[in-house]
């Protein structure tokens, strides 16, 4: 249950959030790279203040992350900060400055859990039923008479 409530706050705070973006980006007074570059600064002590609480008070997390082995250092350098991080939030971002949020955002929300499924199966052992498969493949379907023409 605290999972998936947390899910639709991410979700609730994504939607809302990117409204924002692209109200800005439609001004045509800021660029996307601006964007991306004023929501991580902004982001970033927010960020360190919320792993200050769940380290040193709640002990939710380890201390010392940094001591990890190098492929797991590298997983996080490369996947979640510049694929993840950078990569995507350009190309995110970028598609917002050209498209419409009704089209971009279901497309990228869409795609992500559909590719991050079928590796997770593949490189970690998930399951992934026939259940799990048509769901994919609604959201997918969905996705695609959301945004076509």
């Amino acid at each position: 249950m605290k999972a998936t409530l947390l899910a639709i706050a991410a979700g609730l705070c994504w939607g809302v959030g990117e409204l924002f973006t692209k109200s800005v980006l439609h001004t045509h007074k800021v660029g996307p790279i601006t964007a991306i570059a004023v929501r991580s600064t902004v982001a970033i002590p927010i960020l360190w203040i919320a792993w200050f609480i769940a380290v040193k008070v709640a002990k939710t997390e380890p201390a010392d992350w940094y001591r990890a082995d190098t492929p797991t250092l590298l997983k996080l350098v490369c996947g979640s900060g510049i694929l993840a991080g950078a990569a995507a939030m350009i190309c995110f971002y970028a598609a917002l400055n050209f498209g419409e949020i009704s089209r971009i955002k279901p497309i990228a929300f869409a795609l992500a859990p559909a590719v991050a499924s079928v590796l997770a199966f593949a490189f970690l052992g998930e399951t992934i039923s026939v259940r799990k498969v048509i769901g994919i493949a609604a959201i997918l379907g969905g996705v695609v008479l959301l945004t076509g023409r």
